[in-house]
């Protein structure tokens, strides 16, 4: 018998500044679209929560690691984040705003609601290549999660990110031993290669086991001492 699940529910559509973003509910998920591709759901986030950990297992011993995570998404790599009491400072960087309402007492508050009220916590409303381009803060971990992956941007602008002068900002950013972390829906061979040309050292990629298909991964480079 259908049910009125059948078909995804928009529970909000905007135009912002880099195009339209849409909220829908499909059965018991909340899935974010922007310009019509389908970015993450609800169904999962193992990957997400392996970005955040494979980062701190990569890190050494130092004292409450500052984290900067790029995209908020449905909060899966937030939450994870704030359920550590080992991360310091952590930085969200989202550049849709709309996004940040949904979380804020929006249908994905359910989610995050507890996350944004961590005093370690800070949301920023930027894009996020703007952001480590101009900011003179330092962090010990990148977790960055804005596409589908280095070889399937959700707007041709995010390409510079995992460029040579892109990588060379994160580098900027980041603390003598720290990380980097980049989410992919599939492994690129390509940007670990770029990774290892940049400088980054102990480049190497974790997969997240899938019964079939092709797994989603993080990519990992730490910055030399």
């Amino acid at each position: 018998m259908a049910t009125a699940y059948d078909t995804p529910q928009v529970l909000d559509r905007r135009e912002g500044p880099y195009g339209e973003v849409v909220l829908r509910r499909h059965g018991e998920l909340l899935q974010i679209i922007a310009n019509g591709c389908f970015l993450m759901d609800t169904s999962d986030g193992r990957s997400e929560r392996l970005l955040v950990d494979a980062a701190l297992d990569a890190l050494d011993s130092r004292p409450g690691p500052r984290v900067l995570i790029g995209g908020l998404g449905v909060g899966f790599s937030l939450a994870h984040a704030t359920g550590n009491p080992r991360w310091g400072r952590i930085t969200v960087v989202e550049r849709e705003r709309a996004v940040i309402d949904w979380h804020l007492g929006g249908p994905l508050s359910v989610l995050t609601g507890e996350a944004l009220t961590d005093p370690r916590v800070q949301v920023v409303e930027a894009d996020l290549i703007d952001y480590v381009n101009e900011t003179s803060a330092t962090f010990d971990a990148l977790c960055l999660d804005i596409d589908n992956g280095p070889d399937w941007t959700v707007t041709e602008a995010n390409e510079n990110l995992y460029s040579p002068a892109g990588l060379a900002s994160c580098t900027r950013v980041l603390a003598p031993g720290g990380v980097l972390a980049v989410w992919s829906a599939k492994p690129s061979p390509e940007f670990e290669g770029t990774l290892w040309n940049a400088g980054f050292q102990q480049v190497r990629t974790e997969e997240i086991p899938v019964a079939r298909g092709v797994p989603d991964v993080v990519h990992l480079g730490v910055r030399p001492g």
